[in-house]
């Protein structure tokens, strides 16, 4: 993306155009959506425009904040910490959870069940 812009700088103004219009066409469904849905069923006050994307940063905020480009999340951190681990490390923690969760597979315990000895 970078380097279309330094390529293309025309294209900047572009961009910018192509994303206040999408702003405001999220901002006009979700005053749509409200005061065609929950005007009616709840009473609720019918909004404007500016309130309708106001009600958006506010989700935006509330959800999943303003952080650009890609989050961290609890899985990559796992997988990193894996990834970096020694085969002998490995090796010992699967061990170790085959022990912890020995018994526990639901097709094992009907095996054991339906077996002549119980």
């Amino acid at each position: 993306m970078k380097n279309v812009i330094r390529r293309k700088p025309y294209l900047i103004p572009v961009f910018i155009i192509i994303g206040a219009a999408a702003i405001g066409l999220f901002g006009w469904v979700v005053m749509a959506l409200w005061n065609a849905a929950l005007v009616p069923a709840t009473s609720a006050a019918i909004i404007t425009f500016w309130q309708a994307l106001g009600l958006l940063v506010l989700s935006r905020l509330l959800v999943g904040g303003f952080s650009g480009g890609r989050r961290h999340r609890r899985g990559d951190y796992w997988k990193e910490k894996w990834d970096n681990m020694s085969e002998e490390k490995k090796a010992a923690i699967m061990e170790k959870l085959k022990n912890r969760f020995e018994g526990r597979n639901p097709e094992q315990t009907n095996e054991s069940k339906d077996s002549p000895g119980n």
